[in-house]
């Protein structure tokens, strides 16, 4: 599925689009495929596949932790383009979140072919500025690749445009000045910042770092087009006592956080489901 479907989709149902993060290669290489697929039965419409890197600088204690797991068992790029094809042939817009280095390394020209031919449709590149990104956009350009980057609540009006004027996939707004799964309370700053971006960009708009709950996933899908969940899949898996418990584990958060991507689902619910 294409990224720009997946959001018209959920738009056309009233709706945010749900976009889970969980990294390749954790908890083991083939749990990695069947976390992706639960995922997806479970309501998720975007699958984020993280490239595991030793040196994160937006990834919170959970997802360190998960990427040390994988790095460990040797996690690899073309690992987790292969974890992107299971999230397209689940029939889910599939991404890949990796740090600059990771791609780098690999190759601009091969990994976007790689990346093309596993079905992949975007790429989250957390670390890579506009102003260095004049190969990746000539590149990306050239597949079909979307892109995409964040901003922040410290952004300025001038960095915002610039951000968002070098995505042509979605805008990734972050919900708060730290790491992935901080304790927060997700309400007025990231209203605030989607609001900003919509100013000058037409492009979807999701909200990441600190959602862990259907709660939270339902005030954000008020006012996002897209509401971004990682670290509390990561938990979910560490939590569980087995590689089918950490499947079941994942369909059943991706399920209860669905709930919560209905727009107007927090008032229909407070008046007894009457509209």
């Amino acid at each position: 599925m294409r990224l720009a479907d997946a959001f018209s989709a959920a738009r056309g149902a009233s709706r945010a689009a749900l976009i889970g993060y969980l990294p390749a290669g954790f908890p083991d290489r083939e749990t990695a495929h069947e976390l992706v697929r639960a995922m997806v039965r479970g309501g998720v419409g975007i699958v984020e596949v993280g490239m595991p890197y030793s040196d994160p600088v937006m990834d919170g204690p959970a997802i360190q932790r998960a990427s040390d797991v994988s790095l460990a068992a040797g996690t690899t790029v073309r690992d987790a383009i292969d974890v992107v094809r299971t999230a397209a042939e689940a029939e889910a817009a599939a991404c890949l979140m990796s740090y600059w280095n990771p791609i780098a390394r690999y190759g601009l020209e091969r990994f976007c072919q790689d990346f093309v031919a596993a079905a992949g449709t975007a790429v989250i590149t957390p670390d890579l500025s506009p102003e260095e990104a004049a190969d990746w956009v000539r590149l990306t350009d050239a597949h079909g690749i979307r892109r995409v980057f964040l901003v922040a609540p410290s952004s300025t009006e001038a960095r915002l445009a610039l951000v968002a004027g070098t995505c042509n996939g979605f805008v990734y707004a972050a919900s708060m000045m730290g790491v992935t799964g901080n304790d927060a309370v997700i309400g007025q700053v990231a209203r605030d910042l989607v609001a900003r971006a919509r100013t000058v960009t037409d492009l979807p708009v999701a909200v990441g770092l600190g959602i862990r709950s259907a709660d939270q996933v339902r005030a954000v899908a008020e006012f996002a087009d897209g509401v971004i969940v990682g670290s509390a899949f990561v938990r979910a898996v560490e939590e569980a006592h087995s590689p089918a418990a950490a499947v079941a584990a994942v369909e059943t958060l991706a399920r209860e956080l669905s709930t919560g991507v209905v727009r107007g689902a927090a008032t229909a619910s407070e008046n007894g489901g009457r509209e």
